[in-house]
């Protein structure tokens, strides 16, 4: 009966560090998504003017404003200038930009979502075995303060997966619709780019 105490306490143990763990890359992850998506928001907040400058024609305009930014948004107006100036040709330079690009964009978003969806499930494991040694307690006759403090202790392995869960969640459907914005506003330029390239 110790032994299974032993046992289930050192393991619950290393279940919270593997949280505590989890939840420091969680939050590396979030720091280095928010810094990124917020570049590309500084070359978001330039769109109307691109897409004015669509409207005129102003491809000068349009391909300086390009080779000063470095960001996802110039590089897909870059492509789009850079091919032949037919529809299917910007089509296809603009939406394999947007495929070489895809994985930066993405980075990080599947462990978030990962950790999202299973950091609750690696406390709850932790939970149980917190349980399984409060029992141990009790058939050891250890004293219903040991149970009790056995029952709390394990409660904190699910508190702590939550912790992890919840900002991880909120923060992937964050970035994730950052992401979407930010294509569908490239496609939206491309094809306005599209519509104007073959009007005199």
């Amino acid at each position: 009966m110790n032994n299974l105490i032993l046992v289930t306490d050192i393991v619950e143990k290393l279940i919270l560090l593997i949280l505590l763990g989890l939840s420091i890359w969680s939050v590396s992850i979030m720091v280095d998504r928010k810094r990124f998506f917020a570049l590309q928001a500084k070359d978001l907040k330039d769109a109307p003017d691109l897409r004015q400058h669509l409207e005129n024609k102003n491809w000068e305009s349009i391909r300086s404003w390009s080779a000063a930014k470095s960001q996802f948004l110039a590089g897909a107006m870059t492509a789009a200038l850079s091919a032949p100036q037919n529809s299917e040709s910007i089509d296809r330079a603009v939406s394999s930009f947007a495929k070489s690009e895809k994985r930066n964009l993405e980075k990080g978003l599947t462990v978030l979502g990962t950790l999202g969806a299973n950091a609750p499930f690696i406390g709850l494991f932790g939970t149980v075995l917190g349980i399984i040694r409060s029992f141990a307690y009790l058939g050891s006759q250890s004293g219903s303060a040991a149970v009790m403090s056995g029952v709390s202790q394990a409660l904190y392995a699910t508190a702590v997966g939550l912790f992890v869960a919840i900002p991880a969640v909120v923060a992937y459907n964050v970035f994730s619709k950052k992401m979407k914005d930010l294509l569908v506003m490239t496609d939206s330029l491309k094809d306005l780019y599209i519509s104007k390239i073959g009007k005199p």
